[in-house]
């Protein structure tokens, strides 16, 4: 059993040679995947993948926050923002609308908590409203992710929600919502058709 504290175990940053390994497995499994040094390049990157006038939605991310990319697609960028269309609707009557518009965009961007060595991208959620359309909904997904998310295996990839991930959301959902969070349902996604999936990595630590 590691005694490296998690704090550390989940926030390292992998060697140039686990990086490089790491996207040829994930390039096998059928996502594209850009590798970039900064937030500006992330944000650049995912930018250039989304054409004007595409509906897309921004899925509650602290990466898509840090890197300025859901104030691009939100605030008045040329893009139809389905965040914004879904908001404006009202979650007691017309909820199964929002799940529609949130569920079925052109373009899902969010993040992940934890990629594998051999490819697989890990996601957890509470409620799962993002996950329906990363699995299948949206025509696109765009994931951002900093490169400290990369695990060993799928092992570390669940103890990195439990232990790191988990953590750090409960006390942002707590601050923003007054209730706390937890692990309710997590997607693994092993292969994707390639086109679908488009994974931009950054070189610094970004998010959790």
């Amino acid at each position: 059993m590691s005694t490296t504290p998690a704090s550390d175990r989940f926030t390292t940053l992998p060697d140039d040679e686990t990086l490089a390994a790491t996207v040829v497995e994930l390039e096998e499994h059928g996502f594209s995947v850009a590798v970039v040094d900064d937030l500006d390049a992330a944000r650049d990157a995912v930018l250039a993948l989304i054409p004007e006038g595409a509906s897309v939605m921004t899925n509650t991310s602290v990466t898509l926050q840090e890197t300025g990319i859901a104030d691009a697609i939100n605030d008045g960028g040329p893009y139809d923002s389905a965040r914004n269309k879904m908001f404006a609707l009202d979650f007691e009557t017309q909820k199964q609308e929002m799940k529609a518009i949130g569920g079925q965009p052109e373009y899902a961007l969010g993040s992940v908590h934890a990629i594998t060595r051999d490819g697989t991208l890990v996601i957890a959620s509470a409620s799962g409203s993002q996950l329906a359309s990363y699995a299948w909904g949206a025509a696109n997904v765009i994931f951002v992710a900093g490169a400290q998310k990369l695990v060993p295996t799928l092992e570390a990839a669940r103890e990195r929600i439990i232990q790191h991930s988990l953590k750090l959301e409960d006390a942002r959902a707590y601050a923003a919502y007054g209730q706390n969070s937890y692990v309710g349902k997590v997607l693994e996604i092993h292969q994707e058709l390639p086109g679908r999936i488009h994974v931009v990595l950054i070189r610094q630590s970004v998010g959790y």
